[in-house]
């Protein structure tokens, strides 16, 4: 396995979540309960982990001011654009599977 020094990794490891909201961003058409469902963890999971770093932290980032981060706009924005209603399936796997989270 290769590894970096310290910094390096910290660089790497931004630039990747940097990659994933901005992935994350474009593919509105994915839903979080997709997510969810699939892999345990949604768009609302990242902004919680994020808010949460920040509190172990020392600072203050409020929850809907991290969604705003991941989604890139207000959260309320996003769900009238974007989020549909989950179906009768979706809900099931959902409620099935008790993910970590939500």
């Amino acid at each position: 396995m290769t590894t970096f020094d310290h910094q390096t990794t910290l660089e790497l490891e931004a630039a990747t979540f940097r990659r994933l909201v901005t992935h994350l961003r474009t593919r509105s058409d994915v839903q979080n309960i997709d997510m969810m469902n699939l892999a345990g963890f949604c768009r609302n999971c990242l902004s919680n982990w994020m808010a949460d770093a920040a509190q172990e932290r020392g600072l203050d980032l409020p929850k809907d001011a991290a969604r705003e981060i991941v989604y890139g706009m207000p959260y309320k924005d996003w769900q009238a654009q974007f989020q549909t209603e989950a179906s009768a399936a979706q809900k099931a796997a959902f409620d099935a599977a008790k993910p970590d989270g939500h």
